[in-house]
């Protein structure tokens, strides 16, 4: 618990509005996708064809659409960032991964990395001064 209090402090410290944009965009893209992959299943479906043979694929399309619909407000908004940044990781991890698995895509790889990179950033960093969190916090 003391680390994550010594995280927020110096978040809190060196909060800059483009950081707290970067954090806005993300929760904003991961809603996107999970509109994406809600309105067409079949999409998803197709990006997890790889792992028909692992097992668990009905789970994993039942997981992915809504974890990215309520991460991605939560992130958007700074409200339990870090818990809703752990619940979008095993997914990030998995769309890098599959990648690899399957078929090549350079612009799904590059884009899951990315939004993968900054997940973990704000995992670190937390939800920053201009954030539903910090103003909550403000109210006690």
């Amino acid at each position: 618990m003391g680390t994550i209090k010594s995280l927020n402090k110096w978040a809190n410290a060196h909060t800059y509005y483009p950081v707290d944009l970067a954090r806005i965009m993300l929760g904003i893209f991961l809603f996107y996708k999970g509109t994406t992959f809600l309105s067409s299943t079949q999409y998803l479906v197709d990006i997890v064809k790889p792992l028909n043979d692992l097992g668990g694929t009905l789970f994993l399309i039942h997981y992915v659409a809504p974890a990215h619909l309520i991460g991605g407000v939560l992130i958007a908004f700074g409200l339990l960032t870090r818990w809703a940044v752990i619940a979008q990781l095993p997914i990030l991890l998995g769309a890098v991964a599959i990648n690899f698995i399957g078929e090549m895509n350079a612009n799904n790889l590059i884009t899951s990395s990315v939004v993968l990179i900054l997940s973990i950033c704000f995992m670190v960093y937390g939800s920053g001064k201009h954030s539903a969190d910090y103003h909550l916090k403000m109210q006690q």
